[in-house]
């Protein structure tokens, strides 16, 4: 499913216009962005958790040359899924 599709579903399921759908998506997004900027986490009970995980900075190689190259540290978004998304699924 691409952010259209997501839009359109969002649409159906909630009787909503597809401009009002697209808004309340973006807004679902920017929220989520926002947070773990701040560094918090958004937990949505039955569905998962969104945090930020640090990565250390570590040494690759260039699969091309086998030349070292240093991978600078970063942060990144992480989910985990809650257990009703889980049983879901499984």
């Amino acid at each position: 499913m691409n952010r259209n599709e997501l839009v359109d579903a969002v649409a159906g399921k909630a009787d909503l216009s597809k401009s009002a759908a697209n808004k309340a998506v973006d807004a679902v997004f920017e929220s989520i962005t926002d947070a773990l900027k701040g560094g918090g986490e958004v937990r949505l009970v039955g569905f998962g958790t969104f945090s930020v995980a640090a990565r250390a900075a570590s040494e690759g190689r260039n699969p091309r040359t086998g030349e070292k190259i240093k991978i600078a540290a970063s942060k990144q978004a992480k989910f985990k899924p809650g257990k009703r998304l889980r049983d879901e699924l499984n």
